[in-house]
């Protein structure tokens, strides 16, 4: 691994993590002020609900402009985000930091990925740079919420006080400084000019390619399991009485195995294929969220939590490394903006279905449907093992020149 792509796993992590741990920190002070399951899991969504309608545009500009301009507004918007929070810690300012928070980390991910994907070549190389890139997300994911919940439990412990949380939230607006600190020096990549045509190509025609349709199709499977996790242990945990910072703990747990997976990953690239690695990640994550709701325990719970962190960690970058095969390079920040827009749409509309479902049939009952849903879609990934093949006749017409 290079220094480079070091300092952008980095600022990756920095960022990322300020939106992790508001994730986590601003369900738990909505539930400690007394709103419902319903009202969490709207809170939730917003997270997600900026990056479906920035995440389009958000693609075009930076295949526009490529990786710093795109960083800097979202450090500013991640750093505003954070900082509501602290000044305003009731219902209503958290939404706009989730908004806030979510909407920088989508536009930071695309810049990111878009940057790594061009600078690497041929399959191999690309399964291993996703593959360190994928760490960021999964460390991040361990710091933020751990940060968060360890402030939360230890700064102003009186009961009633809003000091530990004002607390985790100024730790989250300060990290995001650090990310722009490691990208302002990275180098940009030359343009990249696309092949004149007297059509106007649209994002939506992409979707034309069935290979691309299934991918995003998978891709949404396997995010839906990552939102479920995120917004059902946090209500299992307040409902079984565990301490924020256990709570924490169980998500970091989770986070920490993504991260080793993705760790190993780099050295497995020669070895496994794309379709291989999500097809049997969906087997396994449908069964651990059929037995989760069996585990009596934080320690149980967490055990689960890092098996469960092994599937889907492991998934990211064989997703990115095929986006980026199938896809012509002149329009892969479009191609990665459709894809983040398509899965944080169900990233909006998930949580709010999970706390009704929730509401009405019990939060193990949520674990199950998911599981069930995903364990039955995983016949969409073995439908990918052609793919690469089919589709590259396409790219040579729509193919792609540096500048």
């Amino acid at each position: 691994m290079s220094a480079e792509l070091a300092r952008l796993i980095a600022a990756q992590i920095f960022l990322h993590a300020c939106m992790a741990g508001t994730r986590m920190a601003a369900p738990l002070l909505a539930l400690r002020d007394g709103y419902s399951a319903a009202a969490v899991g709207v809170l939730l969504s917003l997270f997600a609900l900026t990056q479906v309608f920035l995440a389009m545009p958000a693609g075009r500009y930076v295949d526009r402009h490529g990786l710093k301009r795109p960083m800097r507004y979202s450090v500013i918007a991640a750093v505003v985000g954070a900082a509501v929070a602290v000044a305003f810690p009731v219902f209503p300012a958290l939404c706009v930091s989730a908004l806030l928070t979510g909407g920088a980390s989508g536009m930071a991910v695309i810049a990111l990925q878009r940057h790594v994907g061009r600078a690497a070549s041929g399959a191999f190389e690309l399964r291993q740079v996703f593959s360190w890139l994928a760490i960021g997300p999964a460390v991040s994911n361990f710091l933020g919420p751990l940060a968060a919940g360890l402030l939360i439990d230890h700064v102003g412990s009186t009961p009633g006080s809003l000091t530990g949380y004002r607390a985790a939230f100024l730790l989250l607006a300060l990290l995001p400084l650090l990310s722009w600190w490691l990208v302002r020096s990275t180098q940009e990549l030359a343009p990249v000019l696309a092949v004149a045509s007297d059509v106007r190509l649209r994002a939506w025609d992409l979707l034309r390619q069935p290979s691309f349709r299934r991918l995003l199709l998978v891709n949404w499977f396997l995010s839906s399991c990552w939102d479920v996790h995120t917004f059902v242990v946090p209500v299992l945990g307040f409902e079984r009485g565990l301490p924020a910072s256990v709570i924490g703990s169980i998500l970091g747990a989770f986070a920490v195995a993504a991260a080793a997976i993705r760790v190993l990953m780099p050295l497995l690239a020669s070895r496994v294929r794309e379709w291989a690695v999500m097809a049997a990640a969906m087997l396994i994550s449908a069964a651990l969220f059929i037995a989760y709701p069996f585990m009596p325990s934080a320690l149980t719970m967490g055990i689960c939590s890092v098996l469960l962190g092994l599937a889907l960690g492991s998934v990211q970058p064989m997703v990115m490394s095929m986006l980026h095969q199938i896809t012509p390079e002149a329009r892969h920040g479009e191609a990665l903006g459709l894809r983040l827009m398509a899965i944080n749409a169900s990233s909006v509309a998930m949580p709010i279905l999970f706390g009704s479902t929730g509401a009405l049939i019990g939060i193990s009952g949520v674990f199950w449907g998911v599981g069930c849903i995903v364990g039955l879609g995983s016949r969409t990934a073995w439908r990918l093992r052609d793919s690469l093949a089919l589709d590259k006749p396409q790219h040579s017409e729509e193919g792609s020149s540096r500048g």
